[in-house]
């Protein structure tokens, strides 16, 4: 009657512990750059910008000199 109990026991502690077990899974996370701009250098950023604010200006003296036509 004892091996009965004990082989009850242990096979449904065995069950109790498989059975809950979570399925591991594998997560692939495929990398993408974030942004373009990393490839230009830092003075062509620059650039970039004063390139902006000097058309900004050649804008505002066309604007001021007004349409000949």
């Amino acid at each position: 009657m004892r091996k009965y109990f004990l082989i009850a026991s242990l096979a449904i502690f065995t069950l109790a512990t498989t059975s809950c077990r979570d399925k591991e899974t594998k997560v692939i996370v495929e990398e993408k750059p974030a942004v373009e701009e990393e490839d230009k250098g830092i003075l062509e950023k620059v650039g970039e910008k004063v390139d902006d604010e000097v058309n900004k200006e050649i804008d505002e003296e066309i604007d001021k000199i007004g349409d000949d036509n």
